[in-house]
């Protein structure tokens, strides 16, 4: 395994805050998620229609990227190397149960599509163009140790030159978005790409 990647960008969206390289950009007082991701989209000043369209998990995975993108889609070269790991607990059980409601009168087409928890990675890679190894995974908390075997793996087998990679989970109100862009490149300020390291990066809002 390599031991010379890199975390040369993270976001933590958790509890109405928004932080990017562990300085926070954004927060919000609402009480509603909705209302809470809809803030950040504005905030961003983003211009993605399609943004209207997707489930909360989308949503919130989708802004994440965006957040830990936002200096970086320049340098990105090698998108069939380009790759997307995550993982979370709930799946995509937000909009399960939005679903199964919905079919108890007329089912929603609107609300199927987003059944599955590999579909907030679709909208990442449509946005960004990205075509290399991607993967969701299911655990029933954020597993440091997994992530980084399994990209240090990759890296190593030339599969990835780059890799965005961390968690992504919501249910009902409950969410949090943890995400790091890892690279054998490095800059200034950047972190070894360490399970410590992203333990810390995790942990640092509630």
């Amino acid at each position: 395994m390599l031991n010379n990647l890199h975390i040369i960008s993270s976001c933590v969206i958790s509890n109405n805050i928004v932080a990017k390289n562990n300085e926070q950009i954004f927060s919000s007082d609402t009480d509603s998620v909705q209302s809470f991701l809809l803030s950040v989209y504005h905030h961003l000043k983003i211009d993605y229609p399609k943004f209207y369209k997707m489930d909360s998990l989308s949503k919130l995975g989708f802004l994440a990227s965006e957040v830990l993108l936002k200096d970086e889609k320049d340098s990105i070269v090698h998108l069939e190397k380009t790759g997307l790991v995550l993982c979370n607990a709930n799946a995509s059980l937000d909009a399960d149960l939005k679903y199964f409601e919905s079919a108890k009168e007329i089912a929603s087409p609107a609300l199927f599509v987003y059944t599955l928890p590999n579909i907030v990675m679709g909208e990442i890679c449509i946005r960004n163009k990205f075509k290399g190894e991607n993967a969701f995974f299911i655990s029933e908390k954020f597993d440091a140790g997994f992530i980084h075997q399994y990209i240090s793996e990759l890296f190593a087998n030339n599969i990835l030159k780059l890799c965005v990679c961390g968690w992504v989970d919501l249910l009902q109100e409950n969410y949090k978005a943890v995400l790091f862009l890892v690279s054998t490149k490095s800059k200034d300020e950047v972190l070894l790409f360490t399970e410590e390291n992203m333990n810390s990066i995790f942990n640092s809002i509630a």
